[in-house]
Parts: C-alpha cells; structure tokens; sequence
C-alpha cells in the first residue's frame, strides 16, 4: 500500500529546498552563457578573428540555448529534472575545458557554440517554469520570479571574476573556470533536486493535501516520444494567436538583452575607451537590480493583468536604449550608472508575466509552450548578436543596432496588450 502524502511540513518545506538547488543551476547556466561576452576582445586580440566571426560562435550559442529548451522540458518529464540537469552542467564543462586547446574558429562554434549551448539551454528558463509547475501552488508567480533572477544573478558573479581573469592571466583561465564550476554545482544537483514531492512525501507547497493531484499530460516513455510531444505542443500552440503573440514579443526581448546587450555592451564600452573589466562591472550591476526587478515582477504577476505588465515593460526598455548611444564614455558616468539601474530593474522582469500567461493559456502543456516561446526568445538574441556584431565591422559603431532594438521593443509592447483577455486553450 502506498504510503500518503503528508498532510504538514516541519519546519521549512521541501519545495524551498528544490527551488534553491534549482537556483543555484540557473545562476550557473547563465553565467556559463554570458561567459563569450568577455572573451571577444582577447580572442580578436589572440588570433585575429574579426567580431562577426567570434559573435557567429556567440550567435549559435544563444540558438541552442533556447531551441534545446522546449525538448529539455519534455525530457524532464520523461528523465526527471535532476538527470537532464546533471548531463547538462557535464556538457557546460566538457565544452569550456576544450576550448582551451581550439586554434580555429570552427573549434569556438563546437564548444562555446555548441557543447555549452545545448548544455545551458537544458536548464534555463523552462527549469524554473517546469519546478514551479510541480512543486508550488502558493507563491508560484514569486518564486518564478526568484528563479529567473537567478540568471541575472549569474551575471553578477561571474562577469566581473571572468572579465579579471581574462585581462590578468588571459582568457584560458576564464574558460577553465567555467569548466570548475558547472562540475562543482553537480554533486549539489544530484543529491538534493527532486522531480515531484510525491518523491520526498508530501506535497506541492500550498497544495490541499485533500485534493487529488494536478493532471498532468502523458509522460513521454522515451527521448524520441519526448521530443514528439514537444513538436506535438508547438504544432497544437502555433494554431492560437497569443502563441505567435508572446513568442514574437519574447523574440524581441532576447535581441534586446542577451542579443545586444549581454553579448556587445562590453566591447561596445571598449570601442569609447573603457577598460573591459570596467565594463562588466557594469554590466554586473544590472544583474544586482534585476534580481529586484525580477522577484517585484513575479510578485506583481500574482496580482496584476500579465498582459499589461509585459507592455510597459518593453516600452520603457525601448525608451531607455534610445538613449543608451550618448552614455558611452571612457569611464562610468552617473548617466550610465542610471541607465545600468533602469535597465537592470527591467532586464528579465518580462519572464514572470510571460510564464504565467504560458500557464494561463495552454494549461498542462505550459512549460513545454514556454520552452518554445524562450526559444523564439534566443532565436532573437542569435540574430541580434551576429547583427550587431557585422553592424559594428561594417559601420565601425554600434548606433544602429541601439537603435534598431529601441524600435522593436515598441512594437514587442503593442504586441503584449494585444493578446485576448480571456484567450482560450484553443482559441
């Protein structure tokens, strides 16, 4: 006879455990991620490789970072979080610790492009989506919230120690760094990260013990049915509108911060004589104010039209990257710590609401549905870091890549407030 769930915790819940290991992988994959924005000026400098080539490497690893998700969060289902997790902080490792052997550009693509693409991607974004499904009744906008400002928060760790590194002993050590600390979080995830609280006796925070359990879709029984139920969720979702909606606002979303401003702010700073490791300071600094941008977000996501949220959050980032071109200065003025401020309280607030919706609207396949809109998300930020990297070769500035994504950050914002209020599963 199975043994019930417990009807009470002692003391702290099981799910704020789970949760926390779970931060502590999605602070790493994003830093992980962030990592080739600080070593374009020393591979150009070291090889001679132009930034269009570099950011191709950048460009295909901002793809699979998103692309793998939707089939990360059908895996989950079928492997459970822990083992699709734990493979993926091995290939973040396996791929920064051959970078330091490569000697062609082709090599850069394989391993930061690739190995550690399809390795971050497995836990990004749908991670925190997928856990908060299972484990939180209560507080679930908040937590999700929590989670994704873990990613911010793994700029602010990393950037800067990687950026000192990278001009102090070269950027060899920045890669075996990365390598060190995706294999250091391993252990971490295995033995505490649990797939449902049925596992560990209980239930999901805020859940009525009484009730009967969610009703979840079909767990795959194998990779191949996992990735046939992903293609099977985009199929159903790219018949809706709010589908097309949310993935090309979030589309836009990705050009305008991993794209643009993740992968060029620092070189972008250096172009008008700032140092590097300057640069990423401030762009750690935006990490520290998302992580309070982010966790409001998810919080105000519980209680306000996500809608609404989505829509003034993308047109006060527009309005502050028109400004953005004018603030580059050799050192950090009080104007560019404003915007570093501003734009940092914006930077991932977009994905609380934008998860919430997903829920909303596609019910038990809503993770799955937001793994596929984060993948237009990265898709964006692909573009937008090859783009910007040619716009820079071939105009010798930046302006117009600023520009450009000040623009489409309106239109994401049109887009937001034009899903249908009450839009249906089908609809």
């Amino acid at each position: 006879m199975t043994t019930p769930p417990r009807t009470r915790e002692r003391g702290l819940h099981r799910a704020w455990i789970v949760a926390g290991v779970a931060f502590v992988a999605i602070l790493g994959a994003a830093g992980f991620r962030a990592t080739p924005g600080v070593l374009i000026t020393p591979l150009q400098e070291e090889f001679g490789w132009s930034r269009g080539t570099i950011s191709l490497a950048v460009s295909v690893n901002l793809m699979l970072y998103g692309l793998t998700a939707p089939f990360a969060a059908a895996l989950m289902d079928r492997f459970g979080m822990r083992r699709v997790v734990t493979y993926a902080l091995l290939l973040v490792a396996a791929g920064s610790g051959f970078t330091i052997l490569m000697n062609a550009p082709w090599q850069l693509v394989l391993c930061w492009g690739v190995l550690v693409g399809l390795g971050t991607g497995s836990m990004a974004l749908v991670l925190a989506a997928t856990l908060t499904e299972r484990w939180f009744v209560r507080h679930r906008g908040l937590v999700t919230g929590v989670l994704t400002a873990g990613g911010a928060t793994g700029q602010l760790v990393f950037l800067p120690v990687l950026a000192h590194l990278a001009a102090g002993h070269g950027w060899r050590w920045a890669a075996v760094t990365v390598a060190v600390a995706a294999l250091a979080v391993v252990p971490l995830v295995w033995f505490l990260l649990r797939d449902h609280p049925a596992e560990v006796g209980t239930t999901a925070l805020g859940a009525d013990p009484a009730a009967p359990p969610p009703v979840r879709s079909a767990a795959p029984t194998g990779a191949g049915e996992a990735a046939f139920r992903a293609l099977g969720v985009l199929r159903s979702a790219a018949r809706t509108r709010p589908f097309w909606l949310l993935a090309g606002g979030f589309a836009i979303c990705g050009m305008s911060t991993n794209g643009l401003v993740g992968t060029h702010f620092i070189p972008a700073a250096h172009d008008h004589g700032m140092p590097e490791p300057t640069a990423a300071g401030l762009l750690a600094l935006v990490g520290i104010f998302d992580v309070a941008g982010t966790v409001v977000s998810g919080w105000l996501s519980d209680r306000v039209d996500s809608r609404i949220l989505l829509g003034a959050y993308y047109g006060l980032r527009g309005l502050s990257l028109l400004v953005l071109p004018g603030l580059f200065t050799a050192t950090a003025e009080p104007s560019m710590l404003v915007f570093i401020i501003f734009y940092g309280l914006d930077w991932v607030a977009t994905v609380p609401p934008t998860v919430a919706l997903c829920r909303q609207i596609y019910g038990p396949d809503g993770a799955v549905v937001f793994g596929w809109v984060f993948a237009s998300h990265q898709v964006g930020a692909a573009i937008a870091a090859v783009g910007a990297g040619l716009t820079r070769d071939h105009l010798g500035t930046y302006d117009l890549a600023w520009y450009t994504a000040a623009v489409l950050c309106f239109a994401a914002a049109l887009m937001s407030v034009a899903i249908a209020r009450k839009a249906s599963l089908k609809a």
